[in-house]
């Protein structure tokens, strides 16, 4: 996976998203750094409390509720536009994790479901 912004995001995953947002290319590697740090903190409760996915070592994949990202937004005040960009760049980071371990049919229909944390270790 590619280093992102000192992140665990891939750098194909984070180009996608960015031309699918309503944020601008700049601005999404500081929104990404901002969540990371905000994730990394809460890394132990993830762990209890979320499915872990995948698990390597520069990232942990979580699967979480549909909303999470919602709240996430709150806690760090920011705009729809800019935590839907970041479920976007998270979910991306996954179907792209799905293809390298042939589980990409499995992880996209999930992410029908719930949504995909990505969090730097």
């Amino acid at each position: 996976m590619a280093d992102v912004s000192g992140g665990p995001l891939d750098g194909n995953a984070l180009v996608l998203a960015a031309a699918q947002a309503s944020v601008p290319g700049e601005r999404l590697p500081d929104l990404v750094d901002r969540a990371q740090a905000y994730l990394e903190s809460r890394l132990e409760e993830y762990r209890r409390r979320y499915e872990r996915i995948h698990a390597d070592g520069t990232a942990t994949v979580f699967f979480v509720e549909a909303g999470h990202w919602e709240s996430v937004g709150a806690d760090l005040d920011l705009e729809p536009r800019e935590w839907k960009a970041l479920r976007r760049v998270h979910a991306e980071h996954l179907k792209r994790l799905g293809g390298e371990l042939g589980r990409r049919e499995e992880f996209e229909t999930a992410l029908e479901l719930r949504e995909a944390v990505v969090v730097g270790t």
